[in-house]
């Protein structure tokens, strides 16, 4: 099975590496295949160049540490995917739909009310319920 998770998934997996999200990201790059766009990874960087400087190094270490297939979309119009909350999210969303994963791991609750067959949307808790278990 091929999962993406979105760029919060990972962050937390870096800075809480005890946590639930944690457990869970690990669990996943133990059994199934990972997928990160190169759209989330721009976000990891830009996150941690923003808010966590002093641990850069870490994210990079970690980030090299990690086996996933690099997703690479192009320009895409909004019009062609679902309606979401953020449209700062749009690009996760497009990213996970055109990659064909199965499914999208997120914390984000803009993706809620995301109405879509494929990928499957679900959050940490719904992933270790319906995979770790």
């Amino acid at each position: 099975m091929r999962i993406m998770t979105d760029a919060n998934i990972i962050i937390s997996a870096i800075l809480f590496k005890g946590s639930f999200v944690a457990k869970a990201f690990n669990h996943l790059i133990d059994n199934y295949n990972l997928v990160l766009s190169e759209y989330t990874i721009g976000e990891i960087k830009d996150v941690f160049n923003q808010k966590f400087p002093n641990k850069i190094n870490e994210m990079k270490e970690f980030m090299a540490s990690i086996p996933y297939e690099l997703f690479v979309l192009g320009e895409f119009e909004s019009r062609d995917y679902p309606n979401i909350r953020d449209i700062d999210d749009l690009p996760v969303l497009a990213n996970a739909i055109e990659s064909k994963v199965d499914l999208l791991l997120t914390g984000d609750k803009d993706f809620d009310d995301v109405q879509i067959i494929s990928p499957k949307i679900i959050k940490p808790r719904k992933y270790v319920d319906d995979y770790m278990t």
